[in-house]
């Protein structure tokens, strides 16, 4: 025997949001409807027995004071329903919709001055009322008055409960039609970005999705998928430029390595091995250096955050300075304890770089000077070669930007070498650039400093 299936649960948030309101609303507006049900029943009978203890007040005054007279007159507020009850069940004085018929009720007080409440519904009558049952005498054996209001509707029927009932109904179903539409506006505008996001393509990642203005869950969002969107093109646009920069540089040296080989070929007499070995092996470093390079820019540009670490730029200077070999003369001026949060082999990456650039171009004297203030870590290379004009100071830092025959190929560099420490400098939250000196070039690397 299979168990019942359950019902199913909506699938959609606005299903879902609509469904919970409509709960919780039922579970608020329910016991508030029941309780307001009792409590406009209770006011209504209050205010009844209130009005037939003041007539049966007034009926024992009468009595007591010889002046009750026959029929009685209706009292206050609609009492029209008054009976002066015998012992014996004597009629002794009614009003004119009471007499002529049998007593209301065989309910008789104790005592003297006591009220009794209660509801009748007598078969002589035919209807129900609301009764207030007193002595009209001093003595326990004296008369007792019964007056009587007909019971409203809104007691003797169902009426208030179906009018509080649809009341329910109605603020329930108002309550779940907001719930829906408030969150059929606010998912609107995540259903207009997921279409958005359909449509954008890796062939066109310039696209954005629109945001909706304000500070809710939704805009912060828009935004972050607007900021993962400009993270995904800066890292396509890394891979392509990659490509791109990667097979023009590669083409150079192995059309030059198979044009070597191929001559070998075609003329292995007249071949001299030493030369074209060495010739291949340059331009296999060359191929060597390039690759290794783009592949540094590669990782920097798309990779995730590296560990970081308290470095001291001096010290690293002092390093890469000692471990290469002494071609140029390097005049250092370091000041202590500057120290940067960073990369320690990506920093050793970058003075390498700017290192090997100065020497390339230097003339007979390189100069490393390391300081920090307000801040800010400094670390300057200073070449006297030739200066480098102030038009061409940010295209140094192109890849394979290369200004004029004196910074041509041949002297080494692979062109990659200034845009990788651009790179490096700004993923550390710092910057690069070239300066006026009187005599060559200053190349000035800022970083913030831990102090």
């Amino acid at each position: 025997m299979s168990l019942p299936r359950a019902a199913p649960w909506p699938r959609s948030i606005r299903g879902q949001v609509t469904l919970l309101a409509l709960v919780l609303a039922g579970l608020f507006l329910v016991p508030l409807g029941l309780a307001a049900d009792m409590v406009i029943r209770g006011a209504v009978a209050t205010s009844i027995w209130r009005e037939t203890r003041e007539a049966a007040s007034q009926i024992v005054v009468a009595y007591r004071n010889t002046t009750l007279r026959n029929p009685i007159a209706p009292g206050p507020g609609g009492v029209d329903v008054i009976q002066v009850v015998g012992p014996g069940g004597h009629l002794l004085a009614a009003t004119a919709e009471a007499g002529g018929v049998p007593p209301l009720s065989e309910v008789r007080p104790d005592l003297p001055d006591r009220f009794v409440d209660f509801t009748t519904c007598p078969r002589s009558f035919g209807e129900c009322f609301h009764v207030t049952a007193t002595l009209a005498g001093a003595r326990p054996g004296s008369p007792v008055v019964y007056a009587a209001k007909h019971t409203p509707a809104v007691l003797s029927t169902r009426v208030l409960d179906v009018a509080v009932g649809l009341q329910i109904m109605a603020l329930t179903g108002l309550i779940g039609w907001i719930a829906w539409k408030g969150a059929d506006r606010g998912l609107r505008t995540v259903d207009n970005i997921q279409a958005e996001l359909a449509h954008i393509t890796v062939s066109d990642l310039s696209r954005r999705v629109q945001e909706p203005p304000g500070e809710d869950e939704i805009s912060n969002l828009a935004r972050t998928v607007n900021s993962t969107l400009a993270r995904l093109e800066h890292s396509v646009e890394q891979q392509r430029r990659f490509a791109a920069d990667a097979s023009h540089e590669l083409r150079t040296p192995i059309a030059g390595l198979r044009a070597q080989l191929e001559e070998a070929r075609l003329h292995p007499d007249d071949t001299d091995l030493v030369s074209l070995v060495d010739g291949a092996l340059r331009d296999t470093d060359r191929v060597e250096a390039i690759i290794t390079d783009l592949l540094f820019m590669a990782r920097l540009g798309s990779s995730g955050p590296a560990v970081q670490e308290c470095v001291d730029l001096g010290h690293l200077a002092a390093e890469e300075i000692a471990r290469r070999p002494a071609q140029v003369p390097v005049i250092t001026d370091f000041q202590e304890d500057v120290v940067v949060l960073g990369v320690r082999t990506q920093l050793f990456r970058v003075i390498g770089n700017l290192l090997d650039n100065a020497r390339r171009h230097a003339a007979g004297m390189i100069k490393v000077e390391v300081s920090g203030s307000h801040r800010t870590a400094v670390l300057a290379v200073t070449n006297d070669g030739d200066r480098i004009a102030e038009k061409d100071r940010e295209r140094v830092f192109h890849r394979f930007a290369r200004l004029d025959e004196s910074r041509s190929r041949d002297r080494g560099g692979t062109g990659l070498g200034l845009a990788i420490a651009r790179d490096v400098a700004i993923a550390h939250g710092g910057t690069l650039h070239v300066e006026d000196v009187p005599e060559g070039t200053r190349f000035v690397l800022r970083l913030p400093m831990i102090e």
